[in-house]
C-alpha cells in the first residue's frame, strides 16, 4: 500500500473533487468586500435547487450539528412539546439537543435498521395534540436508513399544526429533496457529505410557516439566530465571518451539480446503492436494512461470521480502504460503506474488489469475483435500460 493512497469510503467526510480542491486555494478576499458579497449572492440559486425551495438557504460556518441546534433554537422555545423520531444515533442527537434546551421531548423510538412507519407518527400526534414540532432524520447515517420524509410531512400536517423539521445532513444533494413541495418547514444539511466539501459549513432553510414561529420566538440565541442571517443575506452577507475558502469550494460544487444535472446525480447515487447491495448479497453479507428502507448514500452490513472491526482494520492496513464502524449499541457489530458525493460506479467496483480480498483475509469463505460480478450485472442492466451502451 502506498502511504499517500487513502481510499475514503465512509459516510462523511467524503472525498473532494480535484476541481473543488483547486477552487478552495484561491487567494483570500475580504469577507465584507464586494467580491464576497457577489460570491454569496451567486450561491443562492444552486443551493435552492438542491433543497427544492424558493426560500433563502442560509450558510453558517459550523458542523451539521450546529445546523441541528439552529433548527431547535429558532423553531421552538423552552417548554414546547416536541416529537423526535429516533431511528438511530442522529435522531437520538436531535432529541438530546431538544433536552438540552429544555423542550418537553417526546421520543418515537424505531428499531435501528428500520424506517419509521408513518402510521405510528399519525397515531402519536393524535394522542399528543400539544406537540409544536416534529423532528426527523432523512438519512439516518448510523443505520443506513432513508426515512420517508415526504410521507411523514403529509401526516404531520394532516394530523397537527406542528412544524416539520428535517436533518438531511447525510443525503441532501445525493437524493431527491423537495422542501417546498413536500411541506418540510426547516431543512438542515452539511458540507462534508454529498456536497463533496470539507466539514465546516451547515446549510439551513425555513418555510414561511416556520418564519412565523421564528420571528416571534423568545428563545435567546446569538450566533445561530436565523433572523440575523436573514437580515444579512438581504445584503448578500453573513452576520459573522464566513468560511471564505469553503464558499469558493461550494461555488465549484454547485457548478459540478449543474454540469451533471441533479436528476443524474440522484440516479448515480441510486445506482451505486443497488450495485453495493447486490454485491453484499452475492457475498453472503447480511444487510442491516431492507431494500425498501435503504439509503442511496450509505450501506450498513451486519456480519454474523467474522468480526467487523477486525475486517475494517485489515482493509485499512492492506489497501488504505477506510470503512465506517457502528455507533451506540451497533458499535462493533456492523460496518458501513459510504457511497456519496465524489463517488462513481468505478469506485464501487474498486471497493467491492477490496472488500472481497479483506473477507478472505479474515477467514470468510467466498468465491472471489462474485461480488464484483453482481455489481457489474446491476451496472450493465442500468446501462441497457438507459440505452447508454
Amino acid at each position: 500500500m502506498l502511504v499517500d493512497q487513502q481510499l475514503l469510503r465512509i459516510p462523511g467526510p467524503t472525498p473532494i473533487p480535484p476541481s473543488v480542491e483547486r477552487a478552495m486555494i484561491q487567494p483570500m478576499i475580504g469577507h465584507r468586500g464586494q467580491e464576497c458579497k457577489d460570491l454569496i449572492q451567486k450561491l443562492q440559486p444552486g443551493l435552492q435547487a438542491v433543497f427544492g425551495t424558493k426560500q433563502d438557504v442560509f450558510i453558517i460556518a459550523g458542523s451539521g450539528t450546529a445546523g441541528l441546534e439552529t433548527a431547535v433554537v429558532n423553531a421552538t422555545q423552552p417548554g414546547d412539546e416536541v416529537l423526535v423520531i429516533v431511528t438511530g444515533a442522529f435522531g437520538d442527537r436531535f432529541a438530546k439537543i431538544c433536552d438540552a434546551f429544555e423542550r418537553k421531548t417526546h421520543r418515537l423510538e424505531v428499531t435501528y435498521g428500520e424506517a419509521v412507519d408513518v402510521k405510528e407518527v399519525k397515531n402519536y400526534l393524535e394522542q399528543h395534540p400539544s406537540i409544536k414540532a416534529v423532528f426527523a432524520t432523512y438519512c439516518e447515517t448510523s443505520t443506513a436508513v432513508l426515512n420517508p420524509v415526504k410521507e411523514i410531512a403529509e401526516v404531520v400536517h394532516q394530523s397537527s399544526n406542528a412544524l416539520f423539521i428535517v436533518d438531511g445532513v447525510s443525503c441532501v444533494a445525493g437524493v431527491e429533496t423537495k422542501m417546498d413541495e413536500w411541506g418540510i418547514d426547516v431543512l438542515v444539511t452539511g458540507s462534508q457529505k454529498a456536497f463533496m466539501l470539507p466539514a465546516g459549513l451547515t446549510f439551513v432553510s425555513a418555510s414561511k410557516r416556520a418564519w412565523d414561529v421564528i420571528d416571534s420566538n423568545s428563545q435567546p440565541r446569538f450566533y445561530l439566530d436565523l433572523k440575523a442571517y436573514k437580515k444579512n443575506l438581504d445584503n448578500s452577507s453573513t452576520p459573522y465571518t464566513p468560511a471564505v475558502s469553503l464558499l469558493y469550494g461550494l461555488e465549484q460544487v454547485l457548478e459540478l451539480f449543474n454540469e451533471e444535472g441533479l436528476e443524474q446525480v440522484y440516479e448515480r447515487h441510486q445506482l451505486m446503492m443497488e450495485m453495493t447491495r447486490a454485491a453484499c448479497k452475492a457475498l453472503d453479507l447480511p444487510l442491516l436494512t431492507s431494500d425498501q428502507a435503504a439509503s442511496p448514500t450509505v450501506t450498513a452490513v451486519q456480519p454474523t461470521d467474522f468480526d467487523p472491526e477486525q475486517f475494517r482494520k485489515v482493509v485499512k492496513k492492506k489497501f488504505g480502504l477506510t470503512l465506517a464502524g457502528g455507533q451506540q449499541h451497533l458499535k462493533g457489530k456492523i460496518f458501513r460503506i459510504g457511497h456519496m458525493g465524489y463517488c462513481s460506479p468505478a469506485d464501487v467496483f474498486q471497493y467491492i474488489s477490496l472488500i472481497e480480498l479483506g473477507l478472505i483475509l479474515v477467514g470468510k469463505k467466498i468465491d472471489l469475483g462474485k461480488g464484483v460480478a453482481a455489481a457489474q450485472a446491476v451496472y450493465l442492466d442500468r446501462e441497457v435500460e438507459t440505452n447508454d451502451l
